[in-house]
């Protein structure tokens, strides 16, 4: 039998998906069966940990654009071949390349423009490096045998990358955070405090096969603080007559509530500063918290409360509108 019908792994079967599945099926089917067969829900389990390696080498291939087209293209030329002439043993099929060498290539080509066909049975088909468009880390070479045919094994490192949702106080106080990774994975994290959005958290050895593990912070909105640089800006309600008189008021920190003393007379959409209650920078210097002061006008007075107001027009001697009038 030549060696490329010998060494040919169906991914398609491996997945159990058909030759014609959409992305977001490929990833679903890949999901379920990494959880499945994952060697942490299967210790000791020999079969259970090669059939791992299968689902992860097959989902590499079929979830590239690039790398699925030329497997596809290896398919049908070696299923050509197989209806065109008997099987044989002996002398290598000069016209089928050894499956697991244009796998161990096609999984290690470096970026170059691609080409519009490249015949799958021919030298060029494994040889020639080909674009993807994989987001992928470059990996290195698998370890050849020394003797014997050469056979493509996972055991390679591999970088990944997986996001996290924090809302802003878990990103501002950092801590312990469970996550789940796509492979089936749980993670206990010790997340640190000052966590930025975009920003990238190492964790090293948690990758594929001991790479790297990248998590990138998303930090959700929050309803009144948002994060300028260093400062976190907070809109603050008052009322007039706290406008007016000025006094202590309560105000949201991320550390709790704070108290801060207005100055009599402030106005609409005035900013006051609260020094060192803001967002941590990479040296943990803090910056501002800014209120901005928002005066509300009550729409729902108590009798008494009417009375007094229509005391204090009746005496009040503030005329904002006088310039107006000629």
């Amino acid at each position: 039998m030549v060696a490329g019908r010998q060494n040919f792994r169906n991914y398609y079967e491996i997945l159990e998906i058909s030759s014609q599945a959409a992305p977001e099926e490929i990833k679903r089917s890949f999901r379920r069966l990494a959880r499945q067969y994952h060697p942490d829900m299967n210790p000791g389990d020999k079969i259970a940990e090669d059939k791992f390696k299968d689902i992860n080498e097959a989902y590499e291939i079929l979830s590239d654009e690039g790398r699925r087209n030329q497997y596809d293209q290896f398919k049908r030329a070696l299923e050509s071949m197989n209806k065109r002439k008997p099987k044989r043993s002996g002398n290598r099929d000069p016209e089928v390349q050894d499956f697991d060498r244009f796998v161990e290539d096609l999984l290690n080509r470096p970026d170059t423009p691609r080409r519009d066909r490249i015949d799958p049975r021919s030298a060029e088909a494994y040889n020639s490096p080909r674009r993807t468009k994989t987001e992928r880390p470059p990996e290195p070479k698998a370890k050849k045998s020394s003797s014997g045919p050469r056979s493509y094994r996972l055991e390679r490192k591999r970088d990944v990358e997986a996001r996290l949702s924090l809302p802003l106080e878990k990103a501002f106080n950092g801590g312990r955070e469970r996550i789940r990774l796509e492979d089936g994975r749980s993670l206990e994290v010790d997340m640190p405090a000052g966590m930025r959005d975009g920003q990238k958290i190492r964790l090293r050895n948690q990758g594929i096969n001991g790479g790297d593990l990248y998590l990138k912070i998303t930090v959700e909105p929050h309803a009144h603080f948002e994060v300028r640089g260093r400062d976190v800006f907070c809109p603050v309600p008052i009322t007039p007559t706290e406008a007016v008189l000025g006094g202590p008021v309560e105000v949201p920190t991320l550390d709790g509530l704070v108290k801060m003393n207005l100055p009599a007379g402030v106005k609409m959409g005035q900013r006051l500063r609260l020094a060192k209650k803001g967002f941590p920078d990479e040296t943990e210097e803090r910056g501002d918290q800014v209120v901005e002061l928002r005066i509300e006008i009550p729409t729902d007075l108590t009798t008494e409360e009417k009375e007094l107001y229509e005391k204090l027009r009746a005496i009040e001697s503030f005329a904002p509108r006088k310039a107006l009038v000629k």
